[in-house]
């Protein structure tokens, strides 16, 4: 398993609000993760800190050895973590209204469980397909669902940035997860929507195809990204399976 990961500040906010970390536990098995601040001042940007700092340094004190036991801690995790960013943003009046989207890889040799909770995205590159795993809780996503829109209309809607879910906002911390097995070759990968709203699918599905080392392509697909604009923070995570896919890097 290999794993690289880059973000970016883009061209037009002042701060980045993205966080993203990948963690190893005591068992080998993997936590990559990234999060996406929402709420003004420095708000966003203290919750997808909390998240990621709080979530990975806990998942290394683990000696978790299934993706069952994954998903359960995980999913206690996240009802912590809710709890603290409310907690944190009714202590501190310039944090008031923060939250923060999620999407994680929970890997555990060739199987995996992809989960989110907001717009921040999963997706997996296999056989040269570019297909996503996971499914938007956003505003926009719903029209699309229920055939109010289309997929390309939601593009460039204007409402696309509402999220309909999030951690630190309310009660309700369940993640949707999603099982995926991989074949050796294959990619996951996680990233915010600064991204996926300035590069097509097809452009990123031809950086996935390259030949060049994950760091590289993680690079690349930042560059493009604030090449159209980097009208957001942009953050991308990549994680490959070795030829010989093992739950040891």
């Amino acid at each position: 398993m290999q794993i690289a990961y880059q973000s970016s500040t883009g061209k037009v906010r002042d701060k980045n609000e993205d966080a993203v970390g990948a963690f190893k536990n005591q068992d080998g098995l993997v936590l990559a993760l990234i999060t996406d601040g929402i709420g003004g001042n420095n708000a966003g940007e203290v919750a997808s800190q909390m998240v990621v700092t709080h979530m990975g340094e806990a998942f290394e004190e683990t000696a978790i050895s299934s993706l069952d036991e994954i998903e359960t801690w995980f999913e206690n995790q996240l009802a912590k973590e809710n709890t603290a960013i409310i907690d944190e943003s009714n202590t501190d009046t310039r944090l008031h209204g923060m939250g923060t989207t999620i999407v994680a890889a929970l890997i555990d040799g060739k199987q995996s469980l992809i989960a989110n909770i907001g717009d921040s995205r999963g997706y997996v590159y296999s056989n040269g397909q570019f297909t996503q795993i996971t499914e938007d809780h956003s505003y926009v996503n719903e029209l699309v669902k229920h055939g109010d829109i289309t997929p390309d209309q939601a593009k460039t809607n204007p409402y696309k940035n509402i999220i309909t879910k999030s951690l630190g906002i309310n009660n309700d911390s369940a993640a949707d997860f999603k099982p995926y097995t991989a074949k050796p070759g294959d990619q996951i990968m996680l990233c915010t929507d600064g991204l996926t709203n300035m590069v097509d699918d097809s452009d990123i599905e031809k950086v996935l195809s390259m030949d060049e080392e994950l760091q590289s392509k993680c690079d690349m697909l930042i560059s493009m990204a604030n090449e159209n604009g980097g009208l957001d923070n942009i953050t991308v995570l990549l994680a490959r399976y070795d030829s010989e896919v093992t739950s040891d890097e």
